[in-house]
């Protein structure tokens, strides 16, 4: 009698899982010797796994179910969509309502100068969308040697060869060639990078390192800067409130493109719709994705500003570029649904308003415990370094080893925090209440009290 999925134990999954499936961002024989943690259904803010334990999800998924688990209104949308429309193209001059739809609403809640929307299926295709409308956009624009794309070190843009290429972490780019037109300049880490230097003054050194490598290049040769609002996988780097000003300054004065990367950041992150509202900057380029439909369809896509959209409309002829699934019918009706929910349940007002500055207040509280050297955050995400010596901030020895001991301790005592070396990151769904916001700190004080223990 063969054994039915639910039948089935977590030693079994586990034996499966490492015969067949290759994981992301994985060393694979080290998974196989742990056996991997089998989450089995989830509901509200909370996953459970198969050996029957509750979670509180502190990092909502991966970035995308900002609205929880257990939202029926989503699933019902894509369910009624699947039956009427499951599928068809947009090429070949071909649209459907559910995407027009969608580019309308999102051109809405937008800033005032985006009106126009191309779909992708991931963040990752939606920066190697961003970079295909910037070659192009430059070409049609009669400057054609404005090539080079300028990112950021420990930036993250994606896992495609151009997304990982544009982003800055050093350990993918040791197991690919990355594009030889991409280029990084520093990034805005005060507590990693700025030592005992005041803030605001850091911020605007680490933002000249764009206008120093402009200078390098020519900037007759850069064609666009991009950047998350606040760094995500890199440790939600949160930026000197100087920093994004010069940034926009220095685009403008050069005449490049701006390009804020809002797969982390957009749809209510913040505490605002995107994380350029939030640092009030302009920029010709927004690429999302993830919490765009909770998490319950993949779906990716670029906000296009009038400046370029105008551009490739006018004088473009055929943009040659697109995918398969640009604009699936049951992802946009996903993302329908899931903005109608933030609106209607006044989901990102309260974030700003009330449960981000609750969160915040009671994250800052971890700073005093010893193992931490600092907290920080912005909205629903939030991060603590984890230090050997409070006073000079001084490193354990071997990176990563606190914080992978800190989120074994974490997850063992029901709370998903993600280590990124030695920070611990957060971004918990928004509909979190206050009282599973002091269940999240507590939780983590937990981990930090036994991490403490275990690495002394």
């Amino acid at each position: 009698m063969s054994t039915t999925p639910k039948e089935r134990q977590s030693a079994d999954w586990q034996r499966l899982d490492s015969s067949h499936y290759l994981h992301p961002f994985t060393d694979f024989k080290e998974l196989a010797e742990q056996g991997s943690h089998i989450i089995t259904r989830a509901d509200g803010a909370y996953i459970y796994d198969s050996e029957g334990h509750q979670i509180l999800d502190g990092m909502s998924g991966l970035w995308c179910c900002s609205l929880g688990y257990g939202q029926d209104k989503i699933a019902e949308a894509v369910y009624r969509q699947l039956q009427e429309l499951p599928y068809y193209n947009s090429f070949f001059q071909c649209a459907h309502p559910p995407v027009i739809e969608l580019a309308r609403r999102l051109a809405d809640i937008a800033p005032a100068h985006i009106n126009h929307v191309f779909f992708t299926g991931s963040g990752s295709e939606a920066n190697d969308t961003c970079l295909r409308i910037v070659r192009r956009y430059w070409d049609l624009c009669e400057k054609p040697d404005k090539r080079y794309v300028i990112g950021r070190k420990n930036g993250y843009h994606g896992s495609t060869i151009a997304g990982a290429s544009l982003g800055g972490m050093e350990f993918m780019h040791k197991q690919f060639e990355t594009l030889n037109y991409v280029v990084h300049v520093d990034q805005p880490y005060w507590f990693g990078e700025g030592g005992d230097r005041d803030p605001e003054d850091f911020g605007l050194q680490v933002a000249r390192s764009l206008q120093d490598k402009i200078s390098e290049l020519g900037a007759g040769n850069v064609a666009a800067f991009i950047a998350e609002p606040i760094q995500g996988a890199g440790g939600v780097i949160v930026p000197p409130a100087s920093y994004w000003p010069e940034i926009q300054r220095i685009c403008t004065e050069h005449n490049i493109l701006l390009i804020s990367d809002e797969v982390i950041c957009g749809f209510g992150r913040t505490g605002q719709w995107f994380g350029a509202d939030y640092f009030d900057v302009q920029a010709d380029l927004m690429s999302f994705a993830k919490a765009v439909t909770n998490g319950y369809q993949p779906l990716g896509g670029v906000l296009v500003g009038d400046r370029c959209a105008d551009v490739l409309k006018a004088d473009g002829g055929e943009f040659a570029h697109g995918y398969t699934y640009s604009g699936h019918p049951a992802a946009c009706a996903a993302a329908l649904a899931t903005l109608e929910l933030l609106e209607q349940e006044n989901i990102i007002d309260t974030v700003r308003e009330t449960t981000a500055p609750y969160l915040q207040n009671r994250w800052a509280e971890l700073a005093d415990h010893p193992l931490v050297g600092e907290t920080r955050g912005v909205g629903f995400m939030a991060a603590m370094e984890l230090v050997k010596d409070k006073n000079s901030r001084a490193r354990f020895d071997n990176d990563g080893t606190a914080g992978s001991t800190c989120r074994k301790f974490s997850v063992e005592n029901g709370l998903v925090m993600r280590a990124v070396g030695d920070t611990m990151i957060i971004a918990p769904p928004l509909t979190l209440s206050n009282a599973q916001v002091d269940e999240l700190v507590e939780k983590a004080r937990t981990a930090l009290d036994l991490a403490a223990s275990a690495l002394r």
